[in-house]
């Protein structure tokens, strides 16, 4: 969003022309006479465009879009030209100017620049945070997370196993992006596989693939994610969801580095790093035997526990800001910004959904669209919803069998939590898989 812009021109005729134009469009406009104040101008304050005339006195336009350049990279550079000729037009283009307009022009002619200019920086914007999301950028303030930071640089080197903890929301994934493309197989394969979104009967194939033929409805050969992740690497998320009948075969996979297709007879060999995350207390998780202990050592060579956005106050605002801005590029909206009440709400909130749920939150906001400034009673937090209605205030009539008790307790969480499987898994203190078998028991099918 361009929002401060430089004009410069000799002629005080035009100058006010292009300050008239450029106002009505709601910009902030600095205008300056001549080249050398443009430049004055410029090391004084930043701006997002510079609009200036190529001949002016003391110093040309050419040396204003050097200065502009130097001294902010990312700022555009419209250049004016009273005698359109095709020799300015290319210097203008090879000293890096975004555009050129040709004297006189109308006021139309300069808003459709500026409109080009300002698509320029959204699309600037959106391909660096598609660029952050592949590279797996990390967003911390706090202390504690800037000590993981500094512990996934060492770890991404090496080829050692991985165990990544921590509530739900909290940016597990994303860690583990960050691992695999500060490693050295960042230009290979990073194949993420939610092992409590995939039924039991599927898990194997899921895994390791099949041969055509192998089972009823095997119409053709599988590529397992064992096989796609070759030479780069493996993200075993929710890991404890995988069926415990399973295990052995994952355990000697993982040790081998070798596996045969569900139906095949030919060992296949792979070169993968594994990572593996749960949102689960791992010595919780062994004692229900929700996991193997031998896999569990073996995934855990190195563990990383990401602490939740409570124990982190100072990434809320860091992390608020970057999803205000990505949101606001992914929607087309013009850059939105905090007031001092929505900051102290934003601070004051406990997030029990951590990142995840801050991410929603500001993305609802800037859908519903309340305006240039965020303010307190535009963001709604959870917490509202569940001060009016809580599970554990639930008051249920005497003399219900257990089952019933468990079915209201369970049906009623989930929906404070808006039917999200995870998080209503995770306040009842039970895995994924065995909420969704539950709610299968009860009748009621969700999305995951």
């Amino acid at each position: 969003m361009i929002e401060k812009i430089l004009v410069a021109d000799d002629d005080p005729l035009m100058l006010r022309f292009s300050l008239e134009t450029l106002v009505r469009q709601g910009k902030e406009v600095v205008t300056a006479k001549n080249g050398a104040e443009a430049i004055q101008r410029l090391q004084e304050e930043p701006f997002d465009l510079v609009i200036c005339d190529v001949k002016m006195p003391h110093k040309s336009g050419f040396d204003v879009l050097h200065a502009a350049r130097t001294l902010y990279p990312s700022c555009l550079v419209i250049l004016m030209t009273a005698q359109g000729s095709i020799e300015s037009a290319v210097e203008a283009m090879r000293l890096c100017a975004f555009n050129y307009l040709v004297k006189p022009f109308s006021p139309e002619a300069l808003e459709t620049c500026l409109e080009k200019a300002e698509e320029h920086i959204r699309l600037l914007k959106e391909n660096r945070f598609l660029k952050d999301e592949k590279n797996g950028k990390l967003i911390a303030e706090s202390p504690g997370m800037q000590r993981i930071l500094q512990d996934i640089e060492k770890v991404a080197k090496s080829q050692a196993s991985v165990f990544i903890t921590g509530e739900s929301g909290t940016g597990k994934e994303v860690i583990a992006g960050a691992i695999h493309h500060l490693s050295t197989r960042s230009s290979a394969p990073f194949i993420k596989v939610n092992c409590a979104a995939i039924p039991d009967a599927l898990v194997e194939a899921e895994f390791f693939g099949h041969e055509r033929g192998a089972f009823t409805g095997a119409h053709m050969r599988k590529t397992g994610r064992f096989e796609l992740a070759d030479k780069g690497t493996l993200l075993l998320d929710e890991v404890t969801e995988i069926p415990l009948s399973l295990q052995p075969k994952l355990l000697r996979a993982i040790q081998e580095q070798e596996f045969e297709r569900i139906g095949g007879v030919r060992p296949i060999k792979v070169n993968i790093r594994f990572l593996a995350a749960s949102n689960r207390s791992m010595q919780e998780a062994i004692e229900m035997k929700a996991i193997r202990e031998d896999l569990y050592y073996r995934l855990n060579v190195i563990p990383i526990h990401i602490p939740p956005l409570r124990e982190r106050p100072e990434d809320i605002m860091p992390l608020a800001h970057y999803f205000l801005e990505k949101t606001c590029v992914e929607n087309h909206k013009p850059l939105k910004r905090f007031g001092e009440k929505a900051i102290q709400k934003l601070l004051s909130y406990n997030w029990p959904g951590n990142v995840r749920e801050l991410a929603n939150i500001i993305e609802r906001t800037i859908v519903l669209d309340f305006g240039p400034e965020i303010d307190a009673e535009h963001l709604y937090l959870d917490s509202l919803v569940l001060e009016k209605k809580s599970p554990s205030s639930a008051s249920l009539p005497l003399g219900l069998p257990l089952h019933e008790v468990e079915k209201r307790l369970i049906l009623e969480t989930l929906e404070v939590h808006h039917h999200n499987r995870t998080k209503t898994a995770s306040v009842l203190g039970i895995s994924v898989r065995t909420l969704r078998n539950k709610l299968h028991k009860y009748g009621v099918f969700t999305k995951p």
